[in-house]
């Protein structure tokens, strides 16, 4: 149970952390605009947190699910501007 909620505490931190960084530091970015940017950021999100999942209470379901929210951030925070 502690595993599941690990996991979801790291796809949403993910989630909200890429969405933010891209909205506020990459919007003037042309290459966060590429189809694949989401994925390229997902992907290495899960290689760089991969080591994490060592410890005992961290999985690589949770790496994964780290991952898949950097993913889904990226694709967010680039898809909405930013309103002021």
């Amino acid at each position: 149970m502690i595993g599941l909620l690990l996991a979801a505490a790291a796809l949403g931190s993910g989630f909200l952390g890429a969405r933010s960084f891209v909205r506020r530091r990459l919007r003037f970015v042309d290459a966060i605009r590429r189809p694949a940017a989401p994925l390229v950021a997902g992907v290495a999100a899960t290689a760089l947190a991969l080591p994490v999942a060592a410890l005992p209470l961290v999985t690589v379901a949770t790496a994964i699910a780290f991952g898949a929210g950097v993913a889904g951030g990226v694709a967010s925070g680039r898809r909405e501007p930013e309103t002021r």
